[in-house]
């Protein structure tokens, strides 16, 4: 009898611990994940992998743990380009007094194009995979994703104003969706329904933002219940609070992803639980900009799904997905009063699959799973700050930060190698910020009309 040809795979990637997230709580020692055709083919121990498998690449990760890369669910990624552009101001007076101005004057295809590929680039490096992104010309972020092998899923925006993008919401749905329908067959690539906010768009848009999302099975992604400014606003205008608004409408549903989600009292929460809706915490943009504390562990406590974002380098101003995870547990503690609200595990899956099923894609990404895309970073934990290391996932949580991230793969495909970006030039980013950065500097600060809402 003889032995059985081993199998050929594009590549296996062999690990001290591996952390798949599905099945929950999992931590994995000397195991391999063997790559084919972009896909996760198998996921066994190395010593088995070593006799089962040949492939053309092999890495070999000694002193690493390997997870899903994380999902960053909300941002705004050619805002890069207003990092600390205004800082330690009150909301509407860095909105109107700077953020908008700039904006008005400088929000283009190429802006847009330059900031997201700067955005990709610091994501990337420090473990994001995949973004869910709301600005203008979504065919110029996707252009810059498509550039640098990021996964991103671009938002269709909708707002109530002209913009420089577009004359009015129904204008910037329409070319929304023709960007959506050009790009429909890349890979990488997927699209939302992104109205701004409820108090930047009426019940006629939200009304044909729903249709779309029956029509086209897209999932809404919208700024809900962030400040009590905006619960005011909505009030005093529709005499309701913006959920109970989007309720009436029809909107509460699996598609509706509720950005922030920082004030809503316990019978909303079940509100959007019992209909499967999902809530982005962000929880540094929230601090920074005193907008409060979202209630996560009573979301968890009502199963409802909670996934992290970083909003917008402009109010963050990191595009940090370690950072965030790492905030989201320890306020998680301290609003609850529950060392357990949030433990290490599930702040991890918050950043992975959590993000992947808000959008829709959780049967292709999230999770180390055979059949699901090879989206995996590598994170190194034998630097002398990392020591010692009892608890992998307490670790990544608590301890590591993203500088700790050496490799990230997209589609199978090595995005990030020894800490490296494979397809990006420094050279050409840093000349691009630079440009931008004269530019802005030099723009005046005055009072402008609300181009853009989102941050």
């Amino acid at each position: 009898m003889t032995a059985a040809e081993p199998l050929h795979a594009d590549a296996i990637i062999e690990t001290r611990w591996l952390i798949p997230v599905e099945p929950a709580d999992a931590v994995l020692s000397h195991h391999s994940v063997v790559v084919s055709a972009g896909r996760i083919r198998d996921i066994l121990p190395t010593a088995e992998a070593r006799v089962r498998y040949v492939a053309a690449t092999r890495v070999s990760l000694e002193h690493h743990v390997l997870l899903p890369g994380l999902v960053n669910a909300h941002t705004h990624a050619a805002m890069t380009l207003l990092r600390g552009i205004a800082d330690d101001l009150p909301l509407m007076e860095w909105l109107k007094g700077h953020v908008w101005p700039a904006e008005s004057q400088h929000v283009s295809h190429a802006f847009v194009y330059d900031g997201t590929l700067l955005a990709c680039a610091e994501m990337l490096k420090g473990g994001t995979t995949c973004f869910n992104d709301m600005y203008f010309f979504p065919e110029a972020a996707a252009l810059a994703a498509l550039k640098i092998g990021m996964r991103a899923s671009l938002g269709v925006i909708a707002i109530d104003f002209p913009t420089r993008y577009a004359p009015d919401a129904a204008a910037s749905l329409s070319q929304g969706l023709a960007t959506r329908d050009r790009l429909r067959d890349e890979p990488t690539l997927s699209f939302c329904l992104a109205p701004h906010a409820p108090y930047t768009v009426g019940d006629r848009t939200l009304e044909q933002v729903l249709t779309y999302s029956e029509q086209l099975d897209l999932p809404i992604h919208i700024h809900l219940h962030e400040t009590q400014d905006e619960i005011r606003h909505g009030i005093d205008t529709f005499g309701i609070r913006p959920l109970s608004r989007l309720q009436a409408l029809g909107m509460i549903s699996p598609n509706l992803l509720a950005v922030h989600a920082v004030h809503l009292e316990p019978q909303e929460i079940a509100l959007l639980a019992s209909h499967g809706a999902h809530a982005v915490h962000c929880p540094g943009s929230n601090l920074k900009l005193a907008s409060g504390f979202s209630p996560v562990g009573e979301m968890l406590r009502q199963g409802l799904n909670v996934c992290i974002g970083t909003d917008g380098a402009a109010s963050n101003n990191r595009l940090d997905m370690f950072g965030e995870m790492r905030l989201a547990a320890l306020l998680a503690k301290a609003v609850t009063g529950a060392a357990d609200a949030l433990p290490a595990h599930q702040a991890i899956r918050m950043a992975t699959l959590g993000g992947a099923h808000a959008l829709g894609l959780g049967d292709r990404i999230g999770s180390l799973t055979p059949g699901k895309a090879a989206d995996m970073i590598a994170v190194e934990l034998s630097a002398v700050e990392m020591l010692p290391c009892y608890d992998v996932a307490s670790h990544l949580v608590y301890v590591a930060g993203r500088e700790h991230v050496t490799h990230a793969w997209v589609d199978g495909q090595l995005r990030v190698d020894e800490g490296q970006l494979t397809a990006a030039d420094p050279f050409e980013l840093r000349a691009a910020a630079s440009t931008w950065q004269h530019r802005l500097a030099s723009a005046p600060r005055a009072t402008s009309p609300a181009l853009s809402a989102p941050h």
